[in-house]
């Protein structure tokens, strides 16, 4: 049977890499456009999936970290190491700010600005390249269409038909809808984030304002 599978196999790929040879110069133009969407789209999923599992895990893991340490300090000393996670960024921006004021002149809403920055800047950077999946599931079935128009279907035995146009379109759209609903959890999760590190410093300013360093949290 295996045998069998690969005779099989090993004909069809014969007869296919036949027509692609014997193919006009637009088939091969359509099937080389599709080839770069296809493989830059792949890339670009397999990039942002461990990107985001890093960026959960090591979340997970400062958030800890925050909650058990007892100054400001010694979580800015150690907040490297959980990159990268985009609370970090966060926690920095707001963390640089406190200092710039002083500890005895504290203004929340400059805190809040710093953090909000640090916010928007880490969603663009987890947000970069994903455009490109959605223009992946909006153009290349068209693409398809125009491959098909030109003779693809009857060259490539299918490749070109609306199935295939479907998988290439289908594969990066579902990729860019689950890697939207990814960075709307980071954005809820650093505005959650920002509040608790906030709450925070006003907890330790109401209570005994000191050098920002040593600002202890309660």
């Amino acid at each position: 049977m295996t045998v069998y599978c690969s005779l099989i196999a090993s004909a069809i790929g014969g007869e296919i890499s036949s027509l692609i040879e014997t193919s006009g110069l637009v088939a091969k133009t359509v099937l080389v456009i599709l080839l770069i969407f296809s493989l830059a789209s792949w890339a670009i999923i397999f990039s942002k999936w461990g990107l985001f599992r890093r960026a959960r895990a090591q979340s997970n893991r400062f958030i800890r970290a925050f909650r058990k340490s007892e100054r400001l300090q010694d979580v800015a000393a150690v907040a490297e190491q959980f990159k990268p996670s985009p609370l970090i960024a966060v926690f920095e921006g707001a963390y640089d700010e406190l200092r710039k004021q002083g500890p005895y002149s504290i203004r929340v809403p400059a805190l809040q600005r710093a953090a909000q920055i640090a916010a928007s800047e880490e969603l663009s950077r987890l947000e970069s390249r994903l455009p490109w999946l959605a223009t992946t599931g909006a153009v290349t079935p068209f693409i398809g269409l125009f491959g098909t128009v030109w003779g693809i279907i009857d060259a490539f035995h299918g490749l070109g038909t609306a199935g295939a146009a479907t998988l290439r379109a289908v594969a990066p759209v579902i990729a860019y809808n689950m890697f939207t609903q990814h960075i709307r959890e980071f954005g809820a999760r650093m505005d959650d984030f920002s509040l608790e590190l906030i709450n925070e410093v006003e907890r330790a300013q109401s209570s005994s304002p000191r050098q920002v360093e040593s600002v202890e949290r309660r």
